[in-house]
């Protein structure tokens, strides 16, 4: 099993290229970072956390732009993946992204995985003009879209959210193509949309009954006819026992995301170090 690290990612404390330098002589194999554009201040959407308007972080308001983050950090590091948690590729021009995304991964020579949301923060993605009621349609057809882009010599997509005519778009992913993990909560619905248009699935902060929901998630992916197995991504946010981590395995979780206190620089490169050490990584 896999372990990363996410870094809440602010104009404060460490820096993402500390951070992914740090975590890569660890040995962790991911550095994950978040994106919020903006946060609205009236705001009728409810923080999943929360369950109100109230947020459990200041740096929500404070987040770097990801993928000059992950940019940044490609550029200090040689091995490490460079992923989200979680973008929100609604809120940017998919042609746009497409090509941003692709150049990260060409440059770092294919370490680049989305994890993406559909977005709890309704408000935020009103401003960007995408309907809310419709968010997990406007991110299928953005995700055809860029792997249009991605993929095909000459690329076209006619969607309601996106369209464009035949297109070229160099360069492409290092990879091919470039995996996309959801960050959502579990449930048939979500389920069934990743197995329809998704890699795998990235668990939220409350998630509970991993091992059971990796399970329903396996079975979804089995209906839908994929073949090989989704790729299944944990945000730990409590200390599992060996019992936990064993069963998380067991049930075909692929990597293990830890989350970095918001302290100074010395003090989070010291806690990185440590961990890597208690998980057997250096």
């Amino acid at each position: 099993m896999r372990h990363g690290i996410v870094l809440f990612t602010s104009d404060r404390g460490i820096t993402p290229a500390q951070a992914a330098k740090a975590a890569e002589d660890a040995g962790f194999d991911t550095l994950y970072v978040p994106e919020h554009t903006h946060i609205p201040v009236k705001r009728d959407a409810a923080h999943p956390g929360t369950g109100d308007e109230t947020l459990p972080d200041d740096r929500y308001m404070r987040t770097l732009d990801p993928w000059v983050s992950l940019a940044t950090a490609a550029a200090v590091t040689e091995r490490i993946g460079l992923s989200t948690a979680v973008a929100l590729p609604v809120e940017s021009d998919p042609i746009t992204l497409a090509k941003t995304i692709a150049t990260l991964d060409h440059l770092s020579g294919g370490r680049v995985t989305v994890g993406a949301g559909f977005g709890w923060n309704t408000d935020e993605l009103t401003d960007h003009h995408v309907p809310a009621a419709k968010r997990r349609t406007v991110l299928r057809e953005y995700l055809e879209a860029m792997r249009a882009l991605w993929t095909q010599e000459e690329a076209s997509y006619d969607g309601e959210f996106v369209s464009f005519g035949a297109s070229w778009a160099w360069p492409k992913p290092a990879q091919g193509t470039v995996p996309v993990i959801i960050g959502a909560g579990a449930g048939p619905k979500t389920f069934a949309w990743i197995a329809a248009h998704a890699d795998g699935w990235m668990t939220t902060p409350i998630e509970t009954d991993i091992a059971d929901k990796a399970k329903q998630l396996h079975e979804a992916w089995a209906e839908a006819g994929r073949d090989g197995a989704p790729d299944i991504r944990v945000l730990v946010t409590f200390k599992p026992s060996p019992e936990d981590i064993a069963g998380w395995a067991a049930a075909g979780v692929t990597e293990l995301i830890w989350g970095l206190p918001d302290k100074d620089a010395d003090e989070v490169v010291a806690f990185i170090g440590r961990h890597g050490a208690r998980l057997g990584l250096s």
